[in-house]
């Protein structure tokens, strides 16, 4: 269960840093960047591998990569604001 929850605290964070360095919100606030996150982690390690340090099984800068691309698409799709 402690596992569980420090997996959703790292994807928010890892979605949190997409969401600035990309200059977006995501849709659904802050599940949408957990949504972001998890994702953008399981996108990220898929297309260029499992390197760098980990945290809570998730390799942090692909992880981070992953997650630039999922808010750069969904806010393509979606259209969301720009962050103020």
């Amino acid at each position: 269960m402690v596992h569980l929850i420090w997996v959703l605290i790292i994807g928010a964070v890892i979605g949190i840093i997409a969401g600035v360095l990309t200059s977006r919100k995501m849709p659904l606030g802050w599940i949408g960047n957990i949504l972001a996150g998890l994702i953008g982690s399981w996108l990220g390690e898929k297309l260029l591998g499992s390197w760098g340090p980990h945290v809570a099984g998730m390799a942090i800068f692909p992880s981070i990569i992953g997650a630039i691309i999922l808010v750069a698409i969904v806010s393509f799709f979606i259209g969301t604001q720009k962050r103020e």
